[in-house]
Order: structure tokens, then C-alpha cells, then sequence
């Protein structure tokens, strides 16, 4: 395509792309090929997702991070208690 000027560049690129029939893409002519002789299973397109655990309720975080910070402000004011004395 060196020789070609862009009018000409451009027509056949218009003339490719208004084509009726394209040719499939080498991955599509492969996968065909594969799959005339052994097809895929057949698949949801979207999967069931496998069951999870049951969720906490977001209260239960709650209590345990308020727990562990009273557990600690207890566990600060003992030691503090401790070394007055």
C-alpha cells in the first residue's frame, strides 16, 4: 500500500468494511473447529454462586470491637491502678 495515495487508502478500507460477507477471525475458526468435534458443556450464563455462610449481623462487629475497646481501657486503668500503689 506504499504506492497508494489516501483516497485510494481510504475506498478500501470503506469497500472492507461494507463487505457482506467477513471471514471469522483465526481464534473463531479455531474454537470451531474444537468444538464441531467435541462440544462444551453447557454453561449458565451467569453461575449460581455457591452458597456462602451465613452472614453476622453488623451488630455483633459492633459489640466485639466495643468489647475489645472497653477490654482495654479496663486493662489500662488496672495496670494504672496497679503502679500507684
Amino acid at each position: 500500500m506504499s504506492g497508494q495515495d489516501d483516497g485510494e487508502r481510504d475506498f478500501d478500507l470503506k469497500w472492507a468494511d461494507d463487505a457482506e460477507h467477513k471471514e471469522p477471525s483465526a481464534r473463531a475458526r479455531m474454537l470451531a473447529a474444537r468444538w464441531k468435534e467435541n462440544p462444551p458443556d453447557p454453561a449458565p450464563f451467569r453461575a449460581a454462586p455457591e452458597r456462602a455462610a451465613p452472614r453476622r449481623s453488623p451488630w455483633v462487629s459492633t459489640v466485639i470491637v466495643l468489647g475489645c475497646i472497653a477490654a482495654v481501657i479496663l486493662l489500662l486503668g488496672w495496670l494504672e491502678m496497679r503502679s500507684v500503689h
